[in-house]
Order: C-alpha cells, then structure tokens, then sequence
C-alpha cells in the first residue's frame, strides 16, 4: 500500500436515505479522524430518488452511482471495488449502526490482529437486542440454526451488516447476491474459507428516518437461497 493510500475504507450503501445519512457520514468521520489513522469513506448511491446523493457530497465522500436502483449486494460489490484500505468496514446508511462502533469493529483486524473479520452483533450481548422487531429476530434465529447445521460453526447475527475486515478477505470468494441475502452469502463463504472470526457487541438502533425496505418473506426466501447457493455451489 502506497504512503497516500488510506488504511481505512468505509463503504455505506445507500437508497433514499437523505434524511439519515448526514448524520451518519458526520458521526463516522468524527471517529475515523480519533482513530489517527488514514481513511476514506465510500457511498454508494444505489439510484436513489430523493438527495441522498447530494446530500453525501456534502460530506466529501467517494460517491459511486449506480445505474439505478440495484439492490444492496450490488451496492456493496461495487464500493468494494473502489476501495483503497487494508481494512474495509460496511454499515448502513439509516442510521441503525452507530459509528463510534467502528473502533470496536476495526481493532481485531488491524495488521496485529486476531481476526481476519469482525461481525457487529446484536445478540451476543444485550446492547442490541432490541434493534429488530420480533419477526426479523426469530428469523435471525432460524437462520442461523440453519447456518450451524451446514457449517459446524455458530454465529449470533448471520444478518448483520456492519462487518469490519481486512481486504485480502475478499480474494477468498467472490459475491454474486444483489439485495439483501448478501449478508448471508457473506457469511456462508467467511465460515467456508476457514477465516478467523470474531463477533463483536454493537449497540444497533431501529432506524428513525424512513421505512424499511426488507420483505420478512421474499427476502426469507433469497437468504435461504443464498445460503444454499453458498453452500453447495462454491
């Protein structure tokens, strides 16, 4: 990595989240600039329609537009393409994922590390479990039972999208989901790659700004195809 390259690359997938992700942008900067280290932050505008797009530039981010509204795997491979970082983070633009996390999330996969990936969980202790509504939680449940079943290994939050790891992590498979499912995808081929893995307390909000965009039972469907595809598929 060259001297002027950051050693953090933050990528935020985003649609229609104007009214949240000022804040957002706001609050990760500020604990990026404490870290001390180098960084950039990446957001991808997933063909929003409101000024989300706008709105991010105002932060002085890395905008990546992408030819409409594509879904979020899609908005994540294509911000992972930008990167420059050895570390990358992933978290969500509505405001769910609190940024002073990052620091939490990044000390394990740093160069002395002992993980190659942290998982922000919201159930490995009690400081997020109130960030989803009942059905979303037994869902979670479900499928990570699911999960453990086909890997031998458990993990609290398979759904979770707030992921610290280092970049040569993403050389070891390659994503092909396109909206929701990716976190499950995700972390299908971490557990296959033999990666070292640790989950890490996050303190997740229900977001505050918009509605939700996840279908309890069409997005079900993708994950469960996702994990199978994962699994079985290469």
């Amino acid at each position: 990595m060259g001297l002027n390259e950051p050693f953090i690359s933050v990528v935020i997938p985003a649609f229609n989240e104007e009214l949240s992700i000022g804040s957002v942008l706001q609050g990760t900067r500020e604990v990026l600039e404490k870290t001390g280290f180098s960084y950039e932050i990446i957001v991808v505008n997933d063909g929003s329609a409101d000024r989300t797009a706008e709105v991010a530039r105002e932060h002085d981010v890395v905008l990546v537009e992408n030819d409409g509204n594509l879904g979020k795997g899609a908005a994540l491979r294509a911000g992972f393409m930008k990167v420059r970082g050895e570390v990358i983070v992933m978290m969500d633009a509505d405001g769910s994922h609190q940024p002073e996390d990052i620091s939490r999330l990044i000390c394990p996969v740093l160069r002395n590390g002992d993980a190659e990936v942290a998982t922000g969980s919201r159930f490995v202790s009690e400081m997020g479990r109130n960030s989803t509504k009942k059905l979303h939680l037994v869902g979670n449940k479900l499928i990570n039972t699911l999960i453990l079943f086909l890997t031998g290994r458990y993990v609290s939050d398979s759904q979770s999208g707030f992921r610290a790891f280092r970049r040569d992590v993403l050389r070891r498979f390659a994503l092909s989901s396109s909206g929701y499912e990716v976190e499950s995808e995700m972390t299908i081929r971490m557990l296959k790659s033999g990666l070292r893995i640790r989950e890490i307390p996050i303190s997740c909000k229900q977001r505050k700004c918009g509605t939700t965009r996840i279908n309890s039972f069409g997005d079900g469907f993708r994950i469960l195809k996702a994990i199978l595809k994962a699994t079985f598929c290469g």
